[in-house]
């Protein structure tokens, strides 16, 4: 039998496995439900409010990450710093010491850098910004160095648009 005989029938036995067999296509797993497929909902349609919940939620189970040690010497900050010494308890995971960072504690991807509301938070420092933004999903912070006549002018413009601002200047008596 020639070379080119045995390569036909090897062939021919691959076609006719792959038939009888396809190939497993991955399950559709909590990542790709991001996808867009016949059926399913996009991002606009999920149910933001619920998202925000469930990351209220998680934060209050969360524990306060302290830096290790910190509070023993007052030298430390509290700032969290990832545990490195070779016997280091913390590290360790030893029960007793406190918790360290994971990424079980994460919260949802979809209500991850949103703001209480449920809004996107976009800090502004002119009006030039404001016109980019999308009022639905959109509201804006004002910047700190903004003084109170472009604070004014910005808000004025905000309110046209139907954006909503997460720190409205409040007008009032100006005191001394």
């Amino acid at each position: 039998m020639s070379n080119q005989s045995k390569r036909d029938e090897k062939g021919q036995d691959e076609t006719d496995l792959l038939k009888k067999h396809p190939p497993q296509t991955r399950k559709k797993g909590p990542a790709s439900k991001l996808k867009t497929e016949p059926g399913e909902k996009t991002k606009e349609e999920v149910n933001f409010r619920h998202l925000l919940e469930l990351r209220r939620d998680q934060q209050k189970k969360r524990p306060k990450f302290t830096r290790q040690e910190s509070w023993r010497y007052k030298r430390l900050e509290t700032t969290w710093r990832k545990p490195k010494g070779m016997d280091s308890k913390m590290r360790k995971q030893i029960r007793g010491w406190p918790k360290i960072v994971k990424i079980g504690y994460r919260g949802p991807k979809l209500a991850r850098g949103l703001h209480p509301s449920g809004y996107r938070d976009v800090l502004i420092h002119n009006k030039a910004e404001i016109l980019l933004l999308d009022p639905k999903r959109d509201a804006i912070r004002l910047s700190a160095k903004l003084g109170r006549r472009y604070r004014i002018s910005i808000s004025e413009k905000a309110e046209e648009m139907g954006l909503r601002i997460l720190n409205p200047l409040r007008i009032g008596p100006r005191s001394k």
